[in-house]
This record gives structure tokens, C-alpha cells and sequence, in this order.
């Protein structure tokens, strides 16, 4: 059950509206190492773990990652606010205008809608534990890129702060990866177990 906080997890209060940053911004919010990606990912593939503990770090990082949409969603709102004719077309945003007006639409910085294609549950738990610690330095470098664009200190403050929180991410899920493979054993059919490969090849043979 989730509890709902009316505030965003950082403060976002950008003076300057830039429909150029928010086009490159967007990618956060749908794209495919985005936030509304991550939270799917997570949220989805707490139910197999095989720990507690493990479903546990999946939840929790899964709906901070919903804060996390939310804030990148605020920073394109609050880019894109009030934007006049000239100033959409100066900055090529008019073709996103058309399809969604200043709506805050999942998609990535090209323009391609959201899909679930880019993220992955397979109910293994290592196999899974690994694609989160990948997925989350993909969002960092991500952030990383977008970085490189800004010059405005109220859009770098916050994504300077979900860039941290990436990192922390990526940390957590190595900590739950060293949980689990140290409970391995021959009765956890997760990433090895001994009685499966010896059925396998039982069956090989015949």
C-alpha cells in the first residue's frame, strides 16, 4: 500500500521556461531508462524474489522512482509553461505541441511513446537483481548527458539530485545481490542449483 505525501521529494522551482531542455528532460519520464520504466521494472519484480529483504529494497526503490516521475514530470511542466507561438517554434517544440499541446506525454527525447519493450522481468532473481544495477548507470549516464546541456541552476539542482539517488539505487541492489547469492544453495533454483543441472542432463542422456 503506498501512502501519498502532497510534495515533491526535492523542490522544483524553475523561473525560466525551455521547451529545448525539456524535449532532451523528457526521456526521463518515458523514455527507456526512464523513471516510469524503472518504477514498472521494480514493482513488477518484487513479486519473485525469493527474500524479504529483497522485496522489500524492490518496493521501496520502486516508489521512490514514482516520486521520481513526478519530478521530472513538474520539470517539463514548469519548462514548458506559457510558452508563446515563436518561442515553441524557435525551439522545434511546435511538432510535440501538436500532438500534446504543453501536455506532460511519456516519451523519450526523439519523441518515441513509452514502451514496456525497454525494461525486463524474468523471475530469476539474479537475472533480475543485475538488470536493476544496469538499468540504474544507464539512468545515471542519462542524467550524466543531461547535465551537459544545462545552464540553469534550478533544473541542474534537481537533476543533480536524482542522479545521486541513481547511484544510491545502484549501490542497494549490489548489497541485495550479495544477500542472495550468499543464501544460495541446492534448493534455490535462482541463478544455480545443482539438482536442476543433474535433471537436466538426466534427461540429455536419454
Amino acid at each position: 500500500m503506498f501512502v501519498y505525501e502532497k510534495r515533491l521529494q526535492y523542490p522544483i522551482r524553475i523561473k525560466q521556461t525551455n521547451p529545448k531542455l525539456a524535449k532532451i528532460i523528457i526521456t526521463q519520464y518515458g523514455g527507456p531508462d526512464g523513471e516510469l520504466g524503472a518504477s514498472l521494472r521494480y514493482l513488477s519484480q518484487r513479486y519473485t524474489m525469493p527474500f524479504p529483504e529483497l522485496q522489500a529494497t524492490l518496493t521501496d526503490i520502486g516508489t521512490e522512482e514514482l516520486g521520481h516521475l513526478e519530478m521530472i514530470g513538474t520539470i517539463v511542466y514548469q519548462l514548458t509553461k506559457d510558452l508563446t507561438e515563436d518561442q515553441l517554434k524557435d525551439a522545434g517544440f511546435d511538432a510535440y505541441f501538436v500532438d500534446h499541446t504543453t501536455g506532460v506525454y511519456p516519451c523519450d527525447a526523439s519523441g518515441t511513446p513509452f514502451s514496456a519493450g525497454s525494461m525486463q522481468v524474468k523471475g530469476d532473481a539474479i537475472t533480475d537483481l543485475h538488470e536493476d544495477m544496469a538499468a540504474e548507470q544507464k539512468a545515471r549516464s542519462t542524467y550524466d548527458n543531461i547535465l551537459r546541456f544545462c545552464d540553469d541552476p534550478d533544473v541542474i539542482d534537481p537533476i543533480r539530485f536524482l542522479r545521486a539517488r541513481e547511484v544510491v539505487h545502484y549501490q542497494r541492489f549490489g548489497e541485495n545481490l550479495r544477500i542472495l547469492t550468499d543464501r544460495l544453495d541446492s534448493k534455490n533454483f535462482y541463478a544455480f542449483n545443482p539438482e536442476f543441472d543433474k535433471n537436466c542432463l538426466k534427461k540429455n542422456r536419454k
